[in-house]
């Protein structure tokens, strides 16, 4: 029943030969490109801000961080115990763009890109940030679909190991996550001691 519904919203989403090559273009570089505004928040989140608030970004940042190891982790060990074919390995739909027949299961780039949405609805004060950001991991994992790298279930697959991820990261961040988060900074401000004399970074 579910691969039946998981086959069936592909055959909707996935494009076809007849697709306008616009739309193919745009999804294209949406799949591709999107992916980097996520990190790039959070290194922007750590390096600058106003010195009320730097050290929530920060703490928001370390707690982001343990969820990204911990969702990838299992992302990849799903992929090792119970590898699932892409659709154009498994011969299914059109692909148009080029990738590795590597498991899809979840997605990596879905489990990357939801978990660090999810991490900012959780963990920032400011939830339409974490809102944009969702919507952007929605069209991020609608391209991938789109362009058939991806089933539908590949991208629930990569929400529900964020989901758990986040959880996972706050039970660790309760037993020890500000002395963590003291020795990263120790070791950040003294790996960018000069940049941080110059102003150019906070400290």
């Amino acid at each position: 029943m579910l691969e039946q519904l998981n086959l069936a919203v592909f055959s909707i989403i996935n494009a076809t030969p007849a697709s306008s090559p616009l739309e193919i273009s745009l999804a294209i570089i949406i799949a591709k490109y999107l992916v980097y505004l996520f990190p790039l928040s959070l290194l922007i989140y750590w390096l600058w801000g106003n010195e009320k608030h730097l050290q929530q970004q920060r703490t928001l940042v370390c707690k982001t961080a343990i969820s990204l190891v911990i969702a990838l982790s299992i992302s990849w060990l799903i992929g090792v115990i119970a590898p699932h074919d892409r659709p154009f390995a498994a011969q299914i739909g059109y692909n148009f763009l080029d990738h590795d027949a590597t498991p899809s299961f979840p997605s990596n780039h879905g489990t990357f890109v939801f978990t660090i949405a999810l991490a900012y609805l959780f963990w920032h004060s400011n939830k339409k940030i974490g809102g944009i950001l969702l919507g952007l991991s929605i069209a991020i994992a609608w391209s991938r679909i789109y362009l058939g790298v991806h089933w539908p279930i590949d991208m629930v697959g990569g929400f529900i190991v964020g989901l758990l991820s986040c959880g996972l990261s706050q039970i660790l961040w309760s037993k020890g996550g500000e002395k963590l988060q003291s020795w990263i900074q120790q070791l950040y401000q003294f790996c960018f001691a000069y940049p941080i004399r110059k102003g150019w970074t906070k400290a």
